[in-house]
């Protein structure tokens, strides 16, 4: 009851928020187009205007064009937590996203009571549309009641859940306004940019001023890009080149989106900001900084960080206050006057180091009032940029005196439960971090025993350094690998790493230890712990980190004590499959919570990857009861059905489970519930073109033929002692 009342109380806040008048800036001033660019992965020093190696020419315009910050940063250190921090001005965890979100096996969802920048922007006129990743929950068969974006202010959108599979190449996984798209061919960044394009040709209220929000895939693993770009680089072979040829392809697809926004509308009517959702996983990208992604140093959240708006913006401004994506939703609100909802935010309205130079024409009364009496900052304007003029680079104007006139009621903070440090928090030049006081209760062993099959795996094959040129196993494990059996062995390895929510009550309680604390003015690189030396500065840091890590926790969810409705099986019948087959099959998938049937929005392929995370769930925590005429070669075939293949093709992607046989490609798929399969017929089917991407030994087949041979029909008198009578399965040493 007392989370019922809570989020009816918030949700009741949002109606009234809704329902407050909009505030004008000045009587027949227009407001701003805004336009949100948000990289996935890419590092700090990625691109060609810090500085990276990637030529991005479209990026460097609009830094030239515009102001660069130096000491920008993500919401967060990974993914979901930083893109909840972006939208609403919260921090991750007061927004209830503890980590990445998987939506097959979590509740967690931004909840519909967080207020995001498009439904601010929508109460104050706007038209909103969201392309590209969301990854802040979207409704599964498990969890229907996961709000989509349409739930959190977009009048549009068209997205994946998370990234875009099997890769940026020709993607099957996106979604247009709750409905599937199928396979589309192009890159994903491409695609992302057409859907936007078109939406601005087609909207159909061209007076409103208009938000979107473009969240590109690139360079998140796994990774595809055109050869001709790759080759710029290095070879196919160099993840490296591979991963700076996304980049590059996000780059002109940016381009394309930058002139259809300056063909419909005046530049200096549209504010266009570009970041990264966190730091690169990759150490060569992120410069001298500490840690990469999913930490809590530098290397993990500091990232680009552009605004361009001619006219508003000095072009050519380097900014060197630390700011950050959860700033974006309090400046926005600055820029249109839009009164912010009345929630605690985290950030803070950057707008006034945005305007130091050339504050827009009717606000110069407001900039007063925020700045006090005095200290008037330099109005003399420059001239306006447009996407057209020379690059920029890593140079340019350095604003001075800027905390002269904007101030942080709180310091900027991170807290991520996963990481290492597991929060952060930065006033002016000193940082400060701090870790987690224990353990989290992961099985480390088994993680330890999936790296290490993924090492002997790629040395018996004759590709590990191949696999991990350019990187480390360890980085590879998030970047991904092209042997197929590597890959699935590092999705085992992601799934068993990631959060629980069954931890949050005791994340409510922990408690922090190993306070670092550093002078990133002349430490950047955090090598040098001076907490000893500054201890004035130490303890008045720790006492805000504790502060701010308990408010936060405090105000964040617990999805762990939401509950599903009770549910009670017919006392007569122990199982029913929607089709009327039984077997010693049914009783395993029945007995161990086997996937049958595809989520709303996914396809057979995401299925099987589902069945294969299932059972590597299993077998890495507890031991798996198998019927008694399922023995371990047909339990082993099973595995084999559900892996198979180059990573995006199964067995079960074409034999659909619980029938396993149906109509694909205008062809009869036979069903596999066939017992006069012999092993000659078995291995002339799978020599078949149809299979020509899977590789099949001896012992392969006989495992397979094992496992079709439990396909066999039993009545329904027999299928309840199937169950009852369940063998346990001896896992040792077997993690896959």
């Amino acid at each position: 009851m007392k989370t019922k009342t809570r989020y009816r109380s918030l949700q009741l806040i949002c109606v009234c928020i809704a329902l407050l008048p909009s505030t004008t800036t000045l009587a027949g001033e227009r407001t701003p187009n805004i336009v949100v660019l948000l990289s996935d992965d890419l590092g700090w020093k990625d691109i060609g205007c810090y500085d990276g190696p990637v030529r991005t020419p479209t990026l460097d315009r609009l830094a030239s064009g515009g102001m660069r910050f130096t000491n920008f940063y993500s919401g967060a250190a990974v993914c979901s937590p930083s893109r909840a921090a972006l939208l609403t001005g919260r921090t991750n965890v007061r927004a209830s996203i503890y980590s990445w979100i998987n939506d097959y096996d979590q509740r967690s969802h931004l909840p519909k009571a967080e207020v995001t920048i498009a439904e601010v922007l929508q109460r104050g006129g706007y038209a909103t549309a969201h392309f590209g990743k969301w990854h802040l929950g979207l409704p599964s068969n498990e969890f229907p009641e996961k709000p989509t974006p349409a739930e959190h202010g977009f009048d549009y959108w068209f997205a994946t859940g998370n990234n875009a599979q099997p890769s940026h190449h020709n993607p099957r996984n996106f979604i247009r306004n709750g409905k599937a798209v199928g396979t589309l061919e192009g890159y994903a960044c491409d695609l992302v940019v057409d859907e936007a394009i078109s939406w601005l040709e087609n909207r159909p209220d061209d007076d409103r001023p208009f938000f979107l929000n473009v969240w590109l895939h690139e360079p998140h693993a796994p990774l595809a890009a055109p050869d001709h770009l790759v080759g710029e680089y290095g070879e196919r072979s160099d993840p490296a080149a591979v991963y700076s040829a996304t980049i590059a392809n996000t780059d002109q697809a940016i381009n394309r989106l930058v002139e259809k926004l300056h063909e419909i509308d005046k530049p200096e009517n549209t504010l266009i900001i570009y970041s990264s959702d966190n730091g690169s996983y990759r150490a060569d990208r992120v410069g001298t900084l500490r840690g990469t992604k999913g930490s809590n140093y530098e290397g993990g959240i500091r990232v680009p960080g552009i605004f361009y708006w001619p006219s508003q913006v000095a072009a050519g401004t380097v900014e060197e206050e630390p700011a950050g994506l959860v700033d974006l939703l309090p400046t926005i609100c600055g820029v249109t006057g839009i009164a912010p909802p009345p929630v605690h935010l985290d950030g803070a309205d950057i707008s006034p180091l945005l305007y130091s130079f050339h504050p827009p024409s009717g606000r110069v009364e407001e900039e007063e009032r925020r700045r006090g009496e005095g200290k008037k900052r330099n109005t003399q304007p420059s001239p306006a940029a447009t996407a057209s003029d020379p690059p920029g680079g890593p140079g340019g104007r350095v604003k001075e005196n800027s905390n002269a006139t904007f101030k942080r009621s709180q310091p900027l903070y991170w807290y991520l439960p996963l990481a290492g440090p597991t929060v952060a928090i930065r006033d002016g030049r000193f940082n400060m971090v701090a870790y987690r006081d224990g353990r989290l209760p992961k099985d480390y062993a088994a993680l330890a025993e999936i790296k290490n099959r993924i090492e002997s795996l790629l040395r018996e094959k004759g590709i590990f350094d191949e696999e991990t040129r350019s990187s480390t196993l360890e980085k590879q494990l998030f970047e991904g690998f092209r042997d197929s059996d590597a890959e699935r062995l590092r999705g085992q390895f992601i799934r068993l790493n990631q959060f629980h929510e069954s931890w949050i009550p005791g994340l409510k309680q922990t408690q922090f230890t190993r306070f670092e604390l550093y002078d990133l003015k002349t430490d950047p690189s955090q090598k040098t712990n001076i907490a000893i030396r500054e201890p004035v500065i130490h303890a008045k840091m720790k006492s805000q980190l504790l502060k701010l890590a308990k408010s936060a926790s405090d105000d964040a969810f617990d999805w762990s004590s939401v509950r599903p409705a009770p549910t009670r099986e017919p006392t007569t019948l122990v199982h029913r499959f929607a089709s009327d087959y039984r077997s010693p099959f049914d009783a395993f998938v029945y007995m161990n919570r086997i996937p049958i049937q595809v989520e709303a929005l996914e396809d057979q392929a995401g299925l099987a990857s589902r069945i294969e995370s299932r059972l590597a769930n299993q077998e890495g925590r507890v031991q798996i009861k198998l019927p008694p005429t399922m023995k371990r070669d047909a339990y082993e075939g099973f595995k084999l059905a559900a892996g198979i293949g180059t990573g995006s093709e199964s067995c079960f992607t074409c034999h659909h489970l619980p029938a396993l046989g149906h109509v694909h490609r205008d062809l009869s798929v036979p069903t596999l519930r066939n017992r006069t399969y012999t092993r000659k017929h078995l291995s002339k089917s799978l020599d078949s073109e149809a299979h020509k991407e899977v590789s099949i030994d001896g012992p392969t087949v006989d495992r397979m033929l094992a496992f079709l041979r439990t396909l066999s029909d039993v009545p329904d008198t027999e299928f309840r002692p199937l169950i009852l009578n369940a063998t346990v399965l001896d896992t040792t040493g077997d993690i896959e």
